[in-house]
């Protein structure tokens, strides 16, 4: 697998790019966003990558940040919704609107985006909605595989103390991530106000 590519900017354009890596020059299909930050020819540029392996062919996809990587694995995972689909759908959208518009349920907005019908739109709702969740403020945050009962009712109560939701979501992330979410929720609150 390729991880990520820093080098020279060959070419570009719309939704691709050329980088040359010490002498090999390596294509890469973008969203239009990522794309669009793209410095100019010459210049440096790293970008995040997934390599998509076909029978016939080998796919370089390349990413501005982490998070667009991520929700880009997320909808190949996707029965039906292939790296293309997954592209137009970054292509139309930014990460922050496509988890609000999925927390939302709504069909709508999702059909507007590139390849996507209604059925689509409701498997892509009914795949990813409980993945993500809102941290108030209209932010929403990425969950990372299954959430325990004991993450949200120690939420609630670090909110209730006073704690922004999204510093208590951050460090109830990072315990979850170390195991830190066996016991009972005082005792995990115990444990995240240290942090905080």
């Amino acid at each position: 697998m390729i991880h990520s590519l820093r080098g020279k900017v060959k070419s570009k354009s719309a939704t691709e790019v050329v980088v040359d890596v010490s002498g090999v020059a390596f294509y890469v299909v973008l969203s239009v966003p990522t794309a669009d930050h793209l410095p100019k020819v010459g210049e440096e540029v790293e970008i995040r990558t997934y390599l998509n392996v076909r029978e016939d062919a080998m796919e370089l996809y390349g990413f501005e940040d982490e998070e667009e990587l991520t929700l880009f694995k997320m909808l190949i995972g996707i029965s039906k919704i292939g790296p293309k689909v997954a592209m137009g759908i970054l292509s139309g959208t930014n990460p922050g609107e496509f988890k609000k518009r999925i927390v939302a349920g709504d069909v709508a907005a999702l059909t507007a985006l590139p390849g996507i019908g209604p059925k689509t739109a409701k498997r892509i709702i009914v795949e990813l909605k409980d993945k993500f969740v809102v941290t108030g403020d209209d932010d929403v945050m990425m969950l990372d595989g299954e959430v325990p009962d004991q993450f949200a009712d120690a939420l609630a109560t670090l909110t209730a103390l006073g704690f922004h939701r999204s510093d208590g979501f951050r460090v109830l992330s990072d315990m979850q991530r170390k195991d830190q979410l066996s016991g009972n929720v005082e005792e995990i609150v115990k444990i995240a106000l240290t942090k905080l």
